[in-house]
């Protein structure tokens, strides 16, 4: 087993690596860039290194600079959590050639898999079922013309080295596509030094469902269940779930097994997740590969009982994994909320800033994969994660109701979070029966768009008095019951603009939440002084 490893990351995601890290008596080396000094997964290391300035193309992203701090810090293994130096085969080859070992798949394999128009290729060969697509990628505006033509609109225009929403545009008519051409090729070179874009056919209201795989250097691969995926915001996962409410056991199976054929086309080790498109008949196609751990890890290992970064530093030091496919059981329901730093009320726009207080809940069934703490400032350089809280239940109704009480528990005093979006995800009568698809946000923020603004006009009709002569007791009930909601909404509204305010999770009473706010200040004394 490793004595040192570097974790080639930051937030979150490497504090969940150092943590495991500690259980297995493995030292842990940190690296960061200078606007990240006093990140938490630095104050966690028993080593960490300055590696640059802020943009991560001069540090994070910079494989020289890991491998370099490697070398120095007599790390043995390196771990580059989740995000793009992860699935860049660039970085295993320089492992491979430094003789330090990559706690990920083989370079081979993520060059397979990181072209998705070559993935394609090998899925179709495997014998499994892919979004009808272009098979390479488009050489021209004149091409993309024709092939979407072919398959007819809309289609979705994707960079062929893509991933987590860049380079990617959705096109509903011919119209559309000159501009999203140029755009996606635009986006697609910047965030990934490859302009290349390929055609593939937008499916209206998909579910997003992946397959987490895990397999050893010595051929063993097993599924670990499926995860749904379908809530997101501009192609960016923001609810995750295990299991599916749409996939039985006869799917499970299906999945499971194209899940792990393609892993094996790709000639896979190490951890990493199948994504698919599924319709309501239960049909599904493939999508793409991530050959690294995903973000959604935790509700996999809450419904597994198995810690998925243990079992990938186990694998990359030359060990078996330690069960097969039938000795890997799902027990209850896991649901992941992403908590951001940023505004739903101004366009999710990014809310960088002090944290002046922080309370973060507990409890039976509730974990807090977080990487900031009270008195650290959210940076403007990077994307605005600061958590991911996750919960367990034995039914899904069960992990829902958890994970409404563990955000009314949850608060973030100095910047704006999405803490109250998710309390009316939760509620949503779509999402509460398992409705799920890739459009379910859209249908909400629409729901509340037209809620708001039918408040708005009872709150008018309400002050014409003229028009009280004419109502029925049923509508008088109706419009009190209006210009109460009215009310209520403008007092919150006028507390999240006070500059002592910042947070955004639903509203308590003033008495309770002016307490919590008193402790989080001026906690109380240790009694044992």
């Amino acid at each position: 087993m490793f004595q040192k490893i570097l974790i080639a990351n930051r937030g979150e995601i490497a504090v969940r690596v150092i943590r495991a890290c500690q259980e297995m008596d493995i030292r842990t080396v940190a690296v960061f860039s200078e606007v990240d000094r006093k990140c938490l997964h630095v104050l966690r290391a028993d080593e960490a290194y300055p590696i640059g300035p802020a943009p991560a193309t001069e540090s994070y992203l910079r494989v020289d600079k890991i491998l370099d701090v490697a070398r120095r810090s007599g790390a043995e293994a390196i771990h580059p959590g989740y995000g793009f130096l992860a699935e860049n085969p660039a970085l295993a080859q320089a492992c491979e050639q430094a003789g330090i070992t990559l706690i990920g798949p083989s370079a081979a394999s993520m060059e397979l898999m990181g072209s998705k128009t070559r993935a394609r290729q090998a899925m179709q060969a495997a014998g499994i079922p892919v979004v009808p697509g272009s098979d390479s990628g488009i050489a021209d505006i004149q091409e993309a013309h024709r092939f979407a033509d072919s398959i007819g609109y809309p289609v979705l225009v994707k960079a062929v080295a893509g991933g987590g929403g860049k380079g990617m545009r959705l096109v509903a008519s011919p119209e559309e596509l000159p501009s999203a051409y140029r755009d996606a090729r635009s986006e697609a070179e910047s965030a990934f030094s490859d302009s290349e874009v390929y055609i593939e056919k937008y499916l209206k209201t998909p579910r997003h469902i992946e397959v987490q795989v895990l397999g050893d250097r010595h051929g063993n691969m097993v599924h670990l269940g499926e995860r749904e995926c379908s809530i997101q915001r501009r192609y960016q996962k923001l609810v995750e779930e295990s299991p599916s409410p749409l996939v039985d056991p006869a799917m499970r199976q299906r999945l499971g097994e194209a899940a792990v054929r393609a892993a094996r086309a790709a000639g896979y080790y190490n951890a990493g997740t199948v994504e698919f498109l599924a319709d309501a008949g239960r049909n599904f196609y493939f999508l793409e590969m991530n050959t690294r751990l995903q973000v959604e890890h935790p509700v996999t290992e809450m419904v597994t009982g198995l810690d998925l970064v243990k079992q990938q530093i186990r694998v990359a030091a030359g060990e078996k994994l330690p069960f097969g496919q039938e000795e890997v059981l799902l027990r209850g329901a896991a649901l992941e909320c992403r908590i951001y730093a940023e505004d739903p009320e101004n366009s999710f726009f990014p809310s960088p800033g002090l944290i002046r207080a922080l309370e973060v809940p507990a409890g039976p069934g509730v974990r807090d994969d977080s990487g900031v703490y009270a008195g650290w400032t959210v940076p403007v350089e990077y994307d605005p994660l600061i958590s991911k809280l996750v919960t367990w239940g034995a039914t899904r109704r069960e992990a829902i109701d958890r994970m409404r009480r563990a955000i009314g528990e949850y608060c973030v005093e100095g910047i704006q979070t999405n803490l109250g979006l998710f309390q009316s995800i939760l509620r949503f009568p779509d999402f509460l029966e398992g409705k799920l698809d890739t459009g379910l946000l859209d249908r909400l923020l629409e729901h509340k768009r037209l809620e708001h603004e039918r408040l708005l006009e009872h709150k008018k009709i309400g002050n014409d008095k003229g028009a009280r002569l004419h109502e029925s007791p049923e509508d008088a009930d109706r419009r009190r019951a209006a210009i109460l909601a009215a009310a209520l909404y403008e007092e919150a509204q006028a507390r999240n603009a006070h500059p002592d305010s910042g947070n955004s999770r639903p509203s308590h009473n003033r008495w309770k939440l002016e307490g919590r706010r008193s402790l989080l200040r001026h906690p109380l004394p240790d009694p044992r002084r």
